[in-house]
């Protein structure tokens, strides 16, 4: 879960906001490229060789894509719904 305590968020945001902002100047048809790297990075450095940590890291991957689309993609596809229709 996204949903840390404010005083982590306090002590990961600004490290986040820069990395965001450096991600932000890269030309359309790269970020994902480096977004891939960036989070590809993350993973091999804080999750150890070895099937335990492994299934932790693809936990944590999955988790992410389901609160994102929760969040961001479903709220978005609803609009949409209400805005053309459904099928």
């Amino acid at each position: 879960m996204p949903y840390i305590p404010q005083e982590d968020r306090r002590e990961l945001d600004p490290v986040i906001e820069e990395l965001v902002e450096k991600l932000r100047q890269a030309p359309l048809e790269k970020l994902d490229g480096r977004l891939n790297y960036v989070i590809s990075r993350l993973l091999n450095s804080l999750y150890p060789p070895g099937y335990f940590h492994y299934n932790r890291a693809v936990g944590v991957i999955s988790s992410v894509l389901l609160e994102f689309y929760r969040r961001r993609v479903a709220p978005y596809e609803d609009g949409k719904i209400k805005e053309h229709g459904d099928i």
